[in-house]
C-alpha cells in the first residue's frame, strides 16, 4: 500500500468516527408516525461541539473526496 493509501483508510476511519459521535437531529420514524416534531421549519442553528463536528464531517468528506479521485487518477 502507498502512503496515498493509508492517508485515505485513515481518513475513512475518521469520518466514521466523527459521524457516530454526532448526536441525532430528528425523532426519527417513531417521530414521522406518532406526528411529533411538528416545528420543521423552526430555525435552530447548531451550538458548541454540534457546530464543530458538523464542520469537522464536512472537511473530512471534502478531503475523503479528493483523495478517492486522487487514488482512482493515481
Amino acid at each position: 500500500m502507498s502512503a496515498l493509501d493509508w492517508i485515505f483508510l485513515v481518513i475513512a476511519v475518521f469520518l466514521i468516527i466523527v459521524t457516530l459521535l454526532q448526536g441525532g437531529k430528528s425523532e426519527g420514524a417513531s417521530g414521522a408516525i406518532t406526528g411529533g416534531g411538528m416545528n420543521v421549519f423552526a430555525k435552530t442553528k447548531e451550538r458548541g461541539v454540534d457546530r464543530v463536528l458538523s464542520i469537522i464531517t464536512y472537511v473530512l468528506v471534502a478531503i475523503f473526496f479528493l483523495i478517492a479521485i486522487l487514488v482512482k487518477v493515481l
